[in-house]
């Protein structure tokens, strides 16, 4: 085992601290500010905190749990986010964005390519497009 691993399992236990907790029921979420404390260690894992919340709100799909915009106080030990339960999974695919979506691991994101496969198709369509309306003028007469 490397010693990362072996630190994991001797790190001391965080406590999780709800604040402003409302139910939205237009958006079918409870929605809340979360405060980590975790005296003693650099910081704790999102799936670590989405399995703590699971058991403290009973929720049967941890899937229906996000977690972002964390921050960690100076000097460490204590760190404050946000966090959104939806009802259901179909309920979180409506109404998260993309981008959480995407970071949920809930959707696949579309191989594009890079910036240059991109601006090269771009190029490409507007000169077959240039050409395909010269040919139709040439037609016409």
């Amino acid at each position: 085992m490397s010693d990362e691993k072996k630190q994991e399992k001797n790190l001391p236990p965080c406590t999780i601290r709800i604040r402003r907790m409302t139910v939205n029921r237009l958006l079918q979420r409870k929605q809340f500010v979360i405060q980590v404390l975790h005296p003693g260690r650099r910081g704790v894992t999102k799936a670590e905190l989405t399995d703590l919340l699971a058991k403290m709100f009973k929720v049967t799909d941890p899937k229906t749990i996000f977690t972002y915009g964390f921050r960690t106080d100076f000097g460490g030990g204590r760190t404050v986010g946000f966090g959104l339960i939806y009802e259901n999974l179909q309920v979180a695919k409506r109404f998260e964005p993309k981008y959480r979506q995407l970071r949920a691991k809930l959707i696949e994101n579309k191989k594009a390519g890079t910036r240059k496969v991109k601006k090269d198709a771009r190029k490409k369509a507007k000169k077959q497009w240039g050409t395909r309306v010269k040919k139709a003028k040439e037609e016409k007469k």
